[in-house]
């Protein structure tokens, strides 16, 4: 379906968040309704602060079947849905709205997209498994809470804030069985964290473009071809964390997958319909430089 073909039955969805020229969800999502022949279309919404609580509002005014929300909607929008699904309680994070019949449910599709990629492009299951997550911020919060929820055995958490890891750490344990401990900045600790761990998730943004040569400090010396390490980010593609890990023989995977299958899982909950994984896939690698 083109623009130019949308018409009084199009079933309209989008994305809340201030700025969003950048964002890629869009394309992704257009492109898929596209290649399954929907009527649907996805927009970008400029949503400021100020004005959240009435365009959350418009959702069920303008029929609208749901929208995405990211920075600096995802914990603010907590208070305009009706219902919260329990990931989205626990993180206490929204990035996916869906109107059902006049009734908004808010849920978190970041940490299960994270999952979701382990499995479908690593073959990795947290169940029974230890992990290490570098920073303490709202991915770091996503991923660490669905990863618990996944059956994680234990997690480590590191970040330059100790507060912010251990507060971190402290709702986790309200949640989730897993054994949580926290290891300070640069600690010697980090390198048997390390080393009893099957996945390695970075989680700052640090190796982000334009700053494509800054890595958090690490004991890349203790990595073996065991471990299989991920760093959020997807732009570099391969960030120098992934390269520093890559020369010890780590599997490594970056964050496109996360983005990936975080718009999958809320493509499907607003269609009910099987999303085209690999179509939207290539719409996103079209709209970066993998390098």
């Amino acid at each position: 379906m083109g623009f130019s073909e949308i018409n009084g039955n199009t079933r309209v969805c989008g994305l809340f968040g201030y700025p969003v020229e950048h964002s890629f969800s869009p394309a992704m999502h257009n492109e898929a309704f596209c290649h399954l022949g929907l009527n649907w279309v996805y927009l970008p919404f400029a949503v400021s602060i100020d004005k959240l609580k009435e365009a959350v509002t418009s959702i069920c005014s303008l029929n609208l079947v749901g929208v995405n929300v990211t920075v600096p909607h995802k914990q603010r929008v907590l208070q305009f849905v009706d219902e919260l699904e329990p990931a989205a309680r626990i993180i206490g994070a929204v990035n996916t709205i869906v109107n059902h019949n006049g009734k908004l449910i808010g849920y978190n599709t970041d940490g299960q997209g994270f999952v979701q990629s382990l499995a479908s492009e690593a073959n990795f299951y947290p169940r029974g498994k230890k992990a290490i997550i570098i920073g303490a911020g709202g991915a770091a919060r996503a991923v660490a809470v669905q990863l618990a929820l996944s059956g994680l055995q234990s997690l480590y958490i590191t970040n330059r804030n100790q507060e912010k890891a251990e507060e971190l750490a402290w709702h986790i344990n309200k949640s989730a069985a897993t054994a949580i401990s926290t290891i300070p900045w640069e600690s010697n600790l980090l390198e048997q964290s390390v080393a009893a761990s099957d996945l390695v998730v970075q989680a700052t943004s640090l190796g982000m473009s334009p700053h494509v040569d800054q890595v958090p400090v690490f004991p890349f010396h203790v990595l073996t071809s065991q471990h299989l390490v991920y760093d959020l980010i997807y732009n570099p593609g391969q960030t120098s964390f992934l390269k520093k890990a890559a020369t010890q023989g780590s599997r490594t995977m970056n964050g496109l997958g996360m983005l990936l299958y975080q718009g999958v899982l809320a493509f499907q909950l607003w269609t009910g319909v099987k999303a085209p994984v690999e179509v939207m896939r290539y719409r996103l690698l079209q709209q970066f430089d993998p390098k």
